[in-house]
């Protein structure tokens, strides 16, 4: 994460592949904006700014005046600060989330607090669960967040400077001035509902490294500063940005890790290989014990440094579906990459984005650090599912659904996906004569209906198969 700047957003258009990608301001009256979290099956997002409060942002756009909490004790650095919320997973009937910041001494503090009998104020006293020397001020990561299996995952960085001078993403050997240490350019987890000895969290018996002392808490290494990680909601897969290291050859890399995440002790690369370019391969184990990246970009057209997002896993936009969104920091661009690792670049705005959130029923937004804005794909409007131009019956259908074609308008493809974003059906009906689509072998429920036509235009609809 860079230095924050601060920007408008307005609405931004670029075409690519039969969608628009382009955002739409949602809510402002915010600063220093570094994330955007939703507790499960809560519609209000919560809005983590760097200098220490925590604001509630609700459905309509309103921004509570009275912050949901307000953390002091913060060092001030451009990449310290508040910088990481989480909502236990039982959060409705416990009232416990977690925040990671960087405390006056810049160490990375992980703490545990609970909400008040008002869902929109928290108690402000917490419990500490982990203290992280830092030995400068940079590379901090941040994130926080739940995983399927229901533990926590903590993402730091390497300790900052250029090049991970002391190879801190590679140690795993614990030095006993600075134990803690051990811990940079890590991913860890842990679990949150039971304790280990004098520690205020429990060691999942899972971990790879779960009965060696020092490192229990370690799930993977070879991370140089992820600057936001997250899970498919769905799916439980976990991705991760990792920004790239500012020399000539810099690379920018999204991994991707499959669910049910290994327990094997996966190592990133970093510092030995910056995504799949060797980097400082000194004393590193062999290539073939490292987990490369989906896919990388490097620092050219101005780009600088990654900041991740999520899987859409949302039903408002069917042609988001099956790709990671993301941006660059430095040229404020939303990219967006496929399951094969093909990365796309879209809308380029002005000023940052500083983070992306996800709302409970999947649908994306983007911060620059003063407003928040949704992520939308303007094609769906471009035809209207009304009796003027194309009809789509009889909703609820049964075995067959119907096209009624008013306008004459060239069509070539229907596809019909589930509320998971699967595609379940997918035909041509350039030829198609009585517009009649066979839904019998559905399984009963909502879907997604979507006509394209010859030049990328689609319209959508939602049908119950009954």
């Amino acid at each position: 994460m860079k230095k924050i700047i601060l920007f408008i957003f307005t609405l931004f258009t670029f075409s690519v592949a039969a969608q628009t990608v382009a955002v739409q301001t949602f809510a402002t009256g915010l600063s220093n904006a570094v994330a955007l979290v939703h507790p499960p099956n809560d519609s209000r997002l919560f809005v983590v700014q760097k200098t220490g409060a925590i604001r509630i942002v609700n459905p309509n756009g309103t921004v509570n005046a009275t912050p949901f909490l307000t953390v002091t004790g913060l060092s001030s650095g451009s990449e310290q600060g508040l910088l990481g919320l989480a909502f236990h997973p039982n959060y409705a009937s416990n009232g416990l989330f977690f925040i990671n910041y960087t405390n006056t001494a810049g160490d990375t503090i992980i703490a545990r607090y609970s909400v008040s009998a008002n869902p929109d104020i928290a108690n402000t006293t917490a419990t500490i669960l982990m203290t992280v020397d830092q030995p400068f001020s940079n590379h901090n990561g941040g994130s926080l967040a739940f995983g399927r299996d229901g533990f926590l995952y903590i993402g730091l960085g390497d300790g900052g400077s250029g090049g991970d001078p002391q190879g801190y993403s590679q140690n795993m050997t614990v030095d006993p001035n600075f134990p803690s240490r051990v811990l940079l350019g890590k991913m860890l987890r842990i679990d949150v509902d039971t304790t280990s000895g004098s520690l205020n969290y429990g060691i999942p018996a899972t971990n790879p490294f779960a009965t060696t002392a020092g490192l229990r808490e370690i799930w993977a290494r070879g991370l140089r500063n992820p600057w936001k990680y997250t899970f498919n909601r769905l799916n439980g897969d976990l991705w991760i940005a990792d920004v790239g290291d500012n020399g000539p050859n810099s690379l920018e890399e999204i991994n991707r890790t499959a669910f049910p995440l290994p327990n094997t002790g996966l190592n990133f690369g970093w510092r030995c290989y910056e995504a799949t370019s060797p980097f400082n391969t000194s004393g590193c184990d062999p290539m073939n014990t490292m987990t490369f990246p989906l896919t990388q970009y490097g620092r050219t057209n101005n780009r600088c440094s990654i900041t991740g997002g999520y899987f859409y896993t949302g039903t408002t936009y069917p042609n988001f579906a099956n790709k990671y969104f993301f941006a660059d920091y430095c040229t404020a661009e939303i990219g967006f990459v496929d399951n094969s690792g093909v990365i796309t670049w879209t809308v380029n705005l002005t000023g940052v984005i500083t983070t992306f959130g996800e709302d409970q029923n999947g649908e994306l937004y983007i911060t620059n650090g003063s407003s928040i804005s949704k992520v939308v794909d303007t094609s769906l409007s471009t035809i209207s599912l009304d009796e003027s131009v194309l009809t789509i019956f009889p909703n609820p259908a049964t075995n067959e659904l119907f096209i009624k074609n008013n306008n004459n308008v060239a069509l070539q493809t229907i596809a019909i996906t589930d509320l998971t974003g699967k595609v379940v059906l997918n035909q041509d009906i350039q030829n198609i004569g009585s517009n009649a689509i066979n839904i019998a072998n559905l399984a009963k429920g909502m879907y997604l209906v979507t006509v394209q036509t010859p030049n990328g235009l689609s319209a959508t609809s939602k049908i119950l198969k009954q």
